[in-house]
Protein backbone atom coordinates (compact mmCIF):
# COMPACT_ATOMS: atom_id res chain seq x y z
CA UNK A 1 0.00 0.00 0.00
CA UNK A 2 0.87 3.62 -0.54
CA UNK A 3 0.26 5.75 2.58
CA UNK A 4 -0.53 9.44 1.84
CA UNK A 5 -2.59 10.26 4.75
CA UNK A 6 -0.50 13.35 5.77
CA UNK A 7 -0.42 15.12 2.28
CA UNK A 8 -4.32 14.94 0.52
CA UNK A 9 -4.13 18.19 0.14
CA UNK A 10 -0.47 18.61 -1.03
CA UNK A 11 -0.44 15.75 -3.41
CA UNK A 12 -3.60 17.00 -5.13
CA UNK A 13 -2.29 20.40 -5.63
CA UNK A 14 0.98 18.60 -7.33
CA UNK A 15 -0.97 16.65 -9.31
CA UNK A 16 -3.07 19.30 -10.35
CA UNK A 17 0.07 20.97 -12.86
CA UNK A 18 0.92 17.17 -14.17
CA UNK A 19 -2.96 17.03 -15.22
CA UNK A 20 -2.74 20.33 -16.81
CA UNK A 21 0.11 18.92 -18.96
CA UNK A 22 -1.79 16.15 -19.70
CA UNK A 23 -4.38 18.10 -21.14
CA UNK A 24 -2.04 20.34 -23.59
CA UNK A 25 -0.32 17.31 -24.71
CA UNK A 26 -3.83 15.61 -25.36
CA UNK A 27 -4.67 19.05 -27.88
CA UNK A 28 -1.63 17.58 -30.19
CA UNK A 29 -2.17 14.30 -29.32
CA UNK A 30 -4.50 13.64 -32.63
CA UNK A 31 -1.96 14.96 -35.04
CA UNK A 32 1.30 13.82 -34.01
CA UNK A 33 0.82 10.44 -32.43
CA UNK A 34 -0.39 8.48 -35.76
CA UNK A 35 2.70 10.41 -37.31
CA UNK A 36 5.27 8.69 -34.88
CA UNK A 37 3.64 5.39 -34.11
CA UNK A 38 4.37 4.53 -37.41
CA UNK A 39 7.33 6.43 -38.27
CA UNK A 40 9.65 5.55 -36.12
CA UNK A 41 9.48 1.97 -36.20
CA UNK A 42 9.68 2.32 -40.22
CA UNK A 43 12.83 4.22 -39.47
CA UNK A 44 14.27 1.71 -37.52
CA UNK A 45 13.49 -1.25 -39.51
CA UNK A 46 14.13 -0.11 -42.67
CA UNK A 47 16.39 3.29 -42.87
CA UNK A 48 18.80 2.56 -40.23
CA UNK A 49 21.71 0.77 -41.73
CA UNK A 50 19.82 -2.44 -43.10
CA UNK A 51 20.46 -2.55 -46.73
CA UNK A 52 17.72 -4.50 -47.71
CA UNK A 53 17.34 -5.39 -51.24
CA UNK A 54 14.83 -2.39 -53.12
CA UNK A 55 11.39 -4.79 -52.91
CA UNK A 56 11.78 -5.35 -48.94
CA UNK A 57 12.22 -1.48 -48.24
CA UNK A 58 9.39 -0.24 -50.50
CA UNK A 59 7.18 -3.03 -49.82
CA UNK A 60 7.99 -2.45 -45.75
CA UNK A 61 7.53 1.45 -46.57
CA UNK A 62 4.04 0.78 -48.25
CA UNK A 63 2.69 -1.18 -45.34
CA UNK A 64 3.86 1.51 -43.24
CA UNK A 65 2.00 3.99 -45.18
CA UNK A 66 -0.96 1.85 -45.67
CA UNK A 67 -0.94 1.57 -41.55
CA UNK A 68 -1.03 5.16 -40.92
CA UNK A 69 -3.60 6.23 -43.52
CA UNK A 70 -6.02 3.29 -42.56
CA UNK A 71 -5.35 3.28 -38.50
CA UNK A 72 -7.20 6.63 -38.39
CA UNK A 73 -9.31 6.80 -40.84
CA UNK A 74 -11.24 3.39 -39.14
CA UNK A 75 -10.86 4.94 -35.51
CA UNK A 76 -12.49 7.48 -37.00
CA UNK A 77 -15.52 5.76 -39.18
CA UNK A 78 -15.51 3.20 -36.26
CA UNK A 79 -15.96 5.56 -33.32
CA UNK A 80 -17.49 8.65 -34.83
CA UNK A 81 -20.65 9.29 -36.34
CA UNK A 82 -20.99 6.09 -38.43
CA UNK A 83 -20.28 3.85 -35.53
CA UNK A 84 -19.05 0.79 -38.03
CA UNK A 85 -17.70 -1.94 -35.64
CA UNK A 86 -15.80 -3.51 -38.51
CA UNK A 87 -13.86 0.01 -39.12
CA UNK A 88 -13.63 0.64 -35.23
CA UNK A 89 -12.17 -3.16 -35.30
CA UNK A 90 -9.37 -2.08 -38.08
CA UNK A 91 -8.34 1.15 -37.03
CA UNK A 92 -8.32 0.02 -32.89
CA UNK A 93 -6.14 -3.40 -33.88
CA UNK A 94 -3.94 -1.00 -36.20
CA UNK A 95 -3.71 1.22 -32.89
CA UNK A 96 -2.40 -1.34 -30.94
CA UNK A 97 0.06 -3.06 -33.37
CA UNK A 98 1.90 0.21 -34.10
CA UNK A 99 2.30 1.55 -30.22
CA UNK A 100 3.78 -1.79 -29.70
CA UNK A 101 5.91 -1.79 -33.00
CA UNK A 102 6.61 2.16 -31.84
CA UNK A 103 7.48 0.86 -27.93
CA UNK A 104 9.91 -1.54 -28.67
CA UNK A 105 11.55 0.00 -31.83
CA UNK A 106 12.61 2.92 -29.57
CA UNK A 107 13.74 0.23 -26.81
CA UNK A 108 15.83 -2.15 -28.40
CA UNK A 109 16.92 0.41 -31.01
CA UNK A 110 18.57 2.65 -28.11
CA UNK A 111 19.48 -0.12 -26.26
CA UNK A 112 20.11 -3.69 -28.28
CA UNK A 113 22.61 -1.44 -31.22
CA UNK A 114 24.54 -0.18 -28.50
CA UNK A 115 24.95 -3.10 -26.82
CA UNK A 116 25.93 -5.17 -29.40
CA UNK A 117 28.53 -2.46 -30.74
CA UNK A 118 30.18 -2.89 -27.52
CA UNK A 119 30.14 -6.72 -28.01
CA UNK A 120 31.80 -6.64 -31.08
CA UNK A 121 29.36 -8.25 -32.89
CA UNK A 122 28.84 -8.04 -36.71
CA UNK A 123 29.15 -4.96 -38.61
CA UNK A 124 26.65 -1.83 -39.30
CA UNK A 125 24.49 -3.62 -41.48
CA UNK A 126 24.94 -6.87 -39.24
CA UNK A 127 23.67 -5.16 -35.89
CA UNK A 128 20.73 -3.03 -37.83
CA UNK A 129 19.50 -6.41 -38.95
CA UNK A 130 19.76 -7.89 -35.74
CA UNK A 131 17.95 -5.00 -34.04
CA UNK A 132 15.49 -5.27 -36.76
CA UNK A 133 14.69 -8.83 -36.25
CA UNK A 134 14.15 -8.75 -32.75
CA UNK A 135 11.83 -5.55 -32.81
CA UNK A 136 9.80 -7.70 -34.65
CA UNK A 137 10.14 -11.27 -33.26
CA UNK A 138 9.58 -9.35 -29.54
CA UNK A 139 6.24 -6.90 -30.88
CA UNK A 140 4.67 -10.65 -32.44
CA UNK A 141 5.41 -12.23 -29.00
CA UNK A 142 3.87 -9.38 -27.16
CA UNK A 143 0.50 -8.75 -29.22
CA UNK A 144 -0.10 -12.30 -29.80
CA UNK A 145 0.21 -13.03 -26.05
CA UNK A 146 -1.55 -9.74 -25.35
CA UNK A 147 -4.77 -10.56 -27.57
CA UNK A 148 -4.62 -14.12 -25.82
CA UNK A 149 -4.79 -11.85 -22.60
CA UNK A 150 -7.51 -9.84 -23.88
CA UNK A 151 -10.04 -12.13 -24.59
CA UNK A 152 -9.26 -14.56 -22.02
CA UNK A 153 -11.59 -14.34 -18.60
CA UNK A 154 -10.04 -12.59 -16.16
CA UNK A 155 -8.46 -14.37 -13.35
CA UNK A 156 -9.64 -13.31 -9.50
CA UNK A 157 -7.74 -11.28 -7.44
CA UNK A 158 -8.39 -11.97 -4.39
CA UNK A 159 -7.66 -9.60 -1.20
CA UNK A 160 -8.74 -8.69 2.45
CA UNK A 161 -9.42 -5.00 3.39
CA UNK A 162 -9.19 -3.92 6.58
CA UNK A 163 -11.31 -0.88 7.49
CA UNK A 164 -11.27 0.29 10.93
CA UNK A 165 -14.71 1.89 11.60
CA UNK A 166 -16.27 -1.60 9.88
CA UNK A 167 -18.38 -3.39 12.88
CA UNK A 168 -17.78 -7.26 13.86
CA UNK A 169 -21.07 -7.88 12.06
CA UNK A 170 -19.97 -7.25 8.64
CA UNK A 171 -16.16 -8.67 8.65
CA UNK A 172 -15.91 -11.30 6.15
CA UNK A 173 -18.27 -9.36 3.61
CA UNK A 174 -17.40 -10.48 0.23
CA UNK A 175 -17.31 -7.35 -2.09
CA UNK A 176 -16.47 -8.27 -5.77
CA UNK A 177 -15.34 -5.81 -8.36
CA UNK A 178 -16.18 -5.82 -11.51
CA UNK A 179 -15.79 -2.68 -14.23
CA UNK A 180 -14.73 -1.45 -17.44
CA UNK A 181 -16.00 -4.20 -19.18
CA UNK A 182 -16.22 -2.26 -22.49
CA UNK A 183 -18.38 -4.26 -24.48
CA UNK A 184 -17.74 -2.95 -28.24
CA UNK A 185 -17.45 -3.59 -31.74
CA UNK A 186 -15.75 -7.34 -31.13
CA UNK A 187 -18.83 -9.20 -30.04
CA UNK A 188 -18.25 -10.80 -26.21
CA UNK A 189 -21.37 -11.82 -25.65
CA UNK A 190 -20.19 -15.71 -24.91
CA UNK A 191 -16.98 -13.79 -22.85
CA UNK A 192 -19.83 -11.71 -21.00
CA UNK A 193 -21.38 -15.13 -20.14
CA UNK A 194 -18.86 -16.55 -18.52
CA UNK A 195 -17.34 -13.62 -16.93
CA UNK A 196 -20.98 -13.55 -15.02
CA UNK A 197 -20.35 -17.88 -14.23
CA UNK A 198 -16.82 -16.90 -12.82
CA UNK A 199 -18.35 -13.90 -10.60
CA UNK A 200 -21.22 -16.14 -9.43
CA UNK A 201 -19.08 -18.73 -8.44
CA UNK A 202 -17.50 -16.08 -5.56
CA UNK A 203 -20.47 -16.05 -3.32
CA UNK A 204 -20.54 -12.19 -3.10
CA UNK A 205 -22.55 -10.30 -0.58
CA UNK A 206 -22.22 -7.38 -3.15
CA UNK A 207 -21.30 -7.22 -6.78
CA UNK A 208 -20.48 -4.01 -7.85
CA UNK A 209 -20.14 -2.60 -11.35
CA UNK A 210 -18.20 0.79 -11.47
CA UNK A 211 -19.02 1.92 -14.84
CA UNK A 212 -17.40 1.67 -18.68
CA UNK A 213 -20.08 -1.00 -19.26
CA UNK A 214 -19.72 -0.71 -23.17
CA UNK A 215 -18.52 1.18 -26.18
CA UNK A 216 -21.49 2.25 -28.23
CA UNK A 217 -25.61 2.48 -26.23
CA UNK A 218 -27.28 0.28 -24.75
CA UNK A 219 -28.96 -0.70 -28.08
CA UNK A 220 -26.25 -1.39 -29.86
CA UNK A 221 -24.79 -3.48 -27.02
CA UNK A 222 -27.47 -5.56 -25.49
CA UNK A 223 -26.67 -8.68 -26.25
CA UNK A 224 -23.17 -8.48 -24.83
CA UNK A 225 -24.73 -6.53 -21.71
CA UNK A 226 -27.45 -8.73 -21.04
CA UNK A 227 -25.36 -12.07 -19.05
CA UNK A 228 -24.92 -9.36 -16.37
CA UNK A 229 -28.82 -9.64 -15.77
CA UNK A 230 -28.01 -13.04 -14.14
CA UNK A 231 -24.92 -11.92 -11.54
CA UNK A 232 -26.24 -12.69 -7.93
CA UNK A 233 -25.69 -11.26 -4.47
CA UNK A 234 -26.58 -12.23 -1.46
CA UNK A 235 -27.49 -8.16 -0.62
CA UNK A 236 -27.07 -6.27 -3.64
CA UNK A 237 -25.74 -5.40 -7.33
CA UNK A 238 -24.89 -1.94 -7.80
CA UNK A 239 -23.56 0.29 -10.87
CA UNK A 240 -22.21 3.97 -11.26
CA UNK A 241 -21.67 5.36 -14.32
CA UNK A 242 -18.35 5.76 -16.14
CA UNK A 243 -16.88 8.19 -18.85
CA UNK A 244 -17.38 6.43 -21.82
CA UNK A 245 -21.41 5.99 -20.88
CA UNK A 246 -21.62 9.75 -21.69
CA UNK A 247 -20.45 9.30 -25.30
CA UNK A 248 -23.37 6.53 -25.59
CA UNK A 249 -26.69 7.90 -24.28
CA UNK A 250 -25.61 7.48 -20.47
CA UNK A 251 -29.46 7.52 -19.20
CA UNK A 252 -30.11 4.47 -21.66
CA UNK A 253 -27.60 2.36 -19.89
CA UNK A 254 -28.41 3.46 -16.36
CA UNK A 255 -32.48 2.19 -17.41
CA UNK A 256 -30.73 -1.30 -18.75
CA UNK A 257 -28.54 -1.56 -16.00
CA UNK A 258 -32.20 -1.00 -14.07
CA UNK A 259 -33.98 -3.45 -15.46
CA UNK A 260 -31.13 -6.04 -15.36
CA UNK A 261 -31.25 -5.75 -11.53
CA UNK A 262 -28.62 -3.80 -10.88
CA UNK A 263 -29.17 -0.38 -8.42
CA UNK A 264 -28.08 2.57 -10.47
CA UNK A 265 -26.33 4.61 -7.66
CA UNK A 266 -26.74 8.08 -9.26
CA UNK A 267 -25.34 10.30 -6.53
CA UNK A 268 -27.41 8.40 -3.42
CA UNK A 269 -27.03 5.30 -1.57
CA UNK A 270 -28.47 2.21 -0.15
CA UNK A 271 -27.86 0.68 3.55
CA UNK A 272 -26.03 -2.69 3.68
CA UNK A 273 -26.66 -4.68 7.52
CA UNK A 274 -25.62 -7.77 8.67
CA UNK A 275 -25.36 -8.81 12.63
CA UNK A 276 -26.55 -5.99 13.65
CA UNK A 277 -23.85 -3.71 11.93
CA UNK A 278 -24.22 -1.06 9.05
CA UNK A 279 -22.42 -0.16 5.95
CA UNK A 280 -23.17 2.80 3.52
CA UNK A 281 -23.02 1.73 -0.09
CA UNK A 282 -22.76 4.85 -2.03
CA UNK A 283 -22.27 5.58 -5.94
CA UNK A 284 -21.40 8.98 -7.90
CA UNK A 285 -21.69 9.89 -11.24
CA UNK A 286 -18.12 9.93 -13.48
CA UNK A 287 -17.11 13.50 -13.18
CA UNK A 288 -17.27 13.45 -16.70
CA UNK A 289 -20.74 13.76 -16.19
CA UNK A 290 -21.90 17.15 -15.81
CA UNK A 291 -20.10 18.56 -18.74
CA UNK A 292 -22.40 15.84 -21.18
CA UNK A 293 -25.17 18.22 -20.54
CA UNK A 294 -27.36 15.25 -19.71
CA UNK A 295 -30.14 16.90 -16.92
CA UNK A 296 -29.07 15.51 -13.81
CA UNK A 297 -26.40 13.72 -14.35
CA UNK A 298 -22.89 15.17 -12.42
CA UNK A 299 -21.10 13.75 -9.84
CA UNK A 300 -22.44 14.57 -7.08
CA UNK A 301 -20.67 13.09 -3.10
CA UNK A 302 -22.88 15.44 -0.71
CA UNK A 303 -25.64 14.55 -2.29
CA UNK A 304 -24.75 10.63 -2.28
CA UNK A 305 -23.95 10.49 1.26
CA UNK A 306 -26.86 12.91 2.32
CA UNK A 307 -29.20 11.26 5.29
CA UNK A 308 -25.96 8.59 5.84
CA UNK A 309 -25.14 8.58 9.87
CA UNK A 310 -21.63 9.69 9.48
CA UNK A 311 -20.72 7.20 12.18
CA UNK A 312 -21.19 4.39 9.89
CA UNK A 313 -18.71 3.29 7.56
CA UNK A 314 -18.72 4.44 3.95
CA UNK A 315 -18.13 2.18 1.05
CA UNK A 316 -18.03 4.48 -2.53
CA UNK A 317 -18.69 3.49 -5.78
CA UNK A 318 -16.42 6.06 -8.35
CA UNK A 319 -15.33 5.79 -11.46
CA UNK A 320 -11.95 7.16 -12.04
CA UNK A 321 -9.31 7.02 -8.92
CA UNK A 322 -8.97 10.77 -9.36
CA UNK A 323 -12.14 11.30 -7.47
CA UNK A 324 -10.78 9.90 -4.02
CA UNK A 325 -9.10 13.65 -3.48
CA UNK A 326 -12.78 14.28 -2.27
CA UNK A 327 -13.27 10.98 -1.09
CA UNK A 328 -10.91 11.08 1.42
CA UNK A 329 -12.03 15.18 2.60
CA UNK A 330 -15.62 13.45 3.28
CA UNK A 331 -13.65 11.04 5.31
CA UNK A 332 -14.94 7.75 2.92
CA UNK A 333 -13.35 4.25 4.39
CA UNK A 334 -13.43 2.93 1.26
CA UNK A 335 -13.64 4.13 -2.80
CA UNK A 336 -14.16 1.17 -5.49
CA UNK A 337 -12.58 2.40 -9.00
CA UNK A 338 -11.64 1.67 -12.46
CA UNK A 339 -11.04 3.69 -15.63
CA UNK A 340 -7.42 3.15 -15.48
CA UNK A 341 -7.14 -0.65 -17.09
CA UNK A 342 -3.75 -0.66 -15.47
CA UNK A 343 -2.12 0.78 -18.48
CA UNK A 344 -3.26 -1.71 -20.75
CA UNK A 345 -0.61 -1.76 -23.11
CA UNK A 346 2.56 -1.40 -21.57
CA UNK A 347 4.71 1.55 -21.20
CA UNK A 348 0.97 3.32 -21.57
CA UNK A 349 0.82 3.22 -17.85
CA UNK A 350 3.13 6.45 -17.52
CA UNK A 351 0.60 8.37 -19.27
CA UNK A 352 -1.88 7.28 -16.94
CA UNK A 353 0.37 8.21 -14.04
CA UNK A 354 -0.01 11.92 -15.41
CA UNK A 355 -3.57 12.22 -15.32
CA UNK A 356 -4.59 9.51 -12.19
CA UNK A 357 -3.09 9.35 -8.26
CA UNK A 358 -3.23 5.62 -8.72
CA UNK A 359 -3.02 2.80 -11.53
CA UNK A 360 -4.07 -0.37 -9.32
CA UNK A 361 -4.40 -1.98 -6.18
CA UNK A 362 -4.50 -0.44 -3.13
CA UNK A 363 -3.57 2.85 -1.32
CA UNK A 364 -4.29 5.08 1.24
CA UNK A 365 -5.21 8.69 0.87
CA UNK A 366 -6.03 11.24 3.86
CA UNK A 367 -6.75 10.21 7.48
CA UNK A 368 -8.67 7.22 6.60
CA UNK A 369 -9.35 6.34 3.19
CA UNK A 370 -8.39 3.30 1.26
CA UNK A 371 -8.83 2.98 -2.27
CA UNK A 372 -8.75 0.19 -4.79
CA UNK A 373 -7.74 0.47 -8.52
CA UNK A 374 -8.69 -2.65 -10.57
CA UNK A 375 -7.30 -2.71 -13.74
CA UNK A 376 -10.35 -3.55 -15.75
CA UNK A 377 -12.25 -6.87 -16.83
CA UNK A 378 -12.17 -6.02 -20.21
CA UNK A 379 -10.37 -4.04 -22.74
CA UNK A 380 -10.43 -0.83 -24.24
CA UNK A 381 -10.05 -0.24 -27.83
CA UNK A 382 -7.20 -2.37 -29.19
CA UNK A 383 -7.84 -6.14 -28.27
CA UNK A 384 -4.56 -6.75 -26.44
CA UNK A 385 -3.38 -6.72 -23.08
CA UNK A 386 0.06 -5.93 -22.01
CA UNK A 387 1.93 -6.29 -18.89
CA UNK A 388 -1.85 -5.20 -17.54
CA UNK A 389 -3.70 -8.07 -16.93
CA UNK A 390 -7.62 -8.41 -16.82
CA UNK A 391 -9.34 -8.91 -13.53
CA UNK A 392 -12.13 -9.42 -11.55
CA UNK A 393 -11.59 -8.68 -7.86
CA UNK A 394 -12.86 -10.25 -4.79
CA UNK A 395 -12.44 -7.88 -1.34
CA UNK A 396 -13.51 -9.42 1.83
CA UNK A 397 -14.19 -6.54 4.32
CA UNK A 398 -11.88 -7.07 7.63
CA UNK A 399 -13.52 -5.12 10.93
CA UNK A 400 -10.96 -2.86 12.86
CA UNK A 401 -12.30 -5.29 15.50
Amino acid sequence: MTDTSSTGQARGEATAPRRRALYRLMRYLPLVAPVLLWAVPCWVLLYTGQHWPLPVTAGGTALFVLGLVAMPLGMARGHGRRQQDAAAVLGDTLLGVSWVLFTWSVLLGVLLRPALAVAGVGDGQDRARTVAWAVLGVSAALLAWGYAEARRVPRVRRLDVRLPRLGAGLDGLRVVLVTDTHYGPLDRARWSARVCETVNALDADLVCHTGDIADGTAARRRAQAAPLGTVRATHARVYVTGNHEYYSEAQGWVDLMDKLGWEPLRNRHLLLERGGDTLVVAGVDDVTAESSGLPGHRAHLAGALDGADPGLPVLLLAHQPAFVDRAAAAGVDLQLSGHTHGGQIWPFHYLVRLDQPALAGLSHHGARTVLYTSRGTGFWGPPFRVFAPSEITLLVLRSGN
